[in-house]
């Protein structure tokens, strides 16, 4: 199984306030986090990273400092997120088994939720990461006012990485420029073709930092891996 990681880190922040992706998590940054998570994976053969210009030297001196060795390319990003994953997807070898997306602002991913992921996608073609939701959900208006309840049974939400056979996800993403589309995720894209994917349910934090709180829980978690307290593989 030779799975090629994209992780795409070139979004604005603009709920953060700041680049949420140079914010510091246990001595590191959130977007080195999440290449040392791919790193140590041993499904991953090689990773490219999708993002602004400006972080270039900042990706390639971190992959320098810590001995990165499967960070093989790092590519600027698109003005739309899909965009950024077409510019990664193009570059991978057509030798490659799988392609697994994933969110550099998730840094909380572990290796071998990674290889879970990428196990279930070798079987069937398309699997994601995903937990099943737990909060009370409720429908409003355009006002803020509640309109009704919604039933949360059988409702996943979706997390990354997103790993594919490299045949199904360019096919995708062929379809999905063609129609001059938007996919907020690659399970969305794969899914318009017909496809079914497969959720694997991760029980491990795996949150996607988006407000300045989010950095808060997320130390709080690798504080409780490092002590290896139970619940934090």
């Amino acid at each position: 199984m030779r799975v090629s990681a994209i992780l795409v880190a070139a979004g604005s922040s603009r709920r953060m306030g700041f680049d949420k992706l140079d914010a510091d998590l246990a001595g590191e940054t959130v977007l080195v986090r999440s290449l040392l998570a791919f790193e140590a994976c041993p499904d991953v053969m090689e990773i490219r990273v999708v993002t602004a210009h400006e972080k270039f030297p900042a990706v390639i001196g971190a992959a320098d400092r810590l001995g990165l060795a499967k960070v093989v390319e790092v590519l600027p990003g698109g003005a739309e997120r899909h965009l950024s994953v077409h510019a990664g997807l193009s570059r991978v070898d057509a030798g490659c088994d799988l392609v697994a997306v994933h969110d550099a602002a998730r840094p909380l991913v572990t290796p071998s939720a990674i290889s879970r992921c990428a196990e279930e996608a070798a079987a069937c073609g398309a699997a994601t990461l995903a937990h099943r939701v737990a909060d009370t959900l409720k429908r409003a208006n355009a006002a803020g006012e509640v309109t009704e309840a919604v039933s949360r049974d059988s409702l996943w939400a979706m997390e990354t990485p997103q790993i594919f056979s490299r045949s199904l996800l360019v096919e995708a993403y062929a379809a999905l420029l063609e129609r001059g589309e938007l996919a907020t995720d690659e399970v969305s894209a794969v899914a318009a073709l017909g496809h079914t994917v497969r959720l694997v349910e991760n029980l491990e934090p795996n949150l996607k930092i988006t407000v300045p709180g989010d950095l808060v829980v997320a130390g709080a978690v690798w504080r409780a891996r490092e002590e290896g307290r139970q619940g934090f593989p």
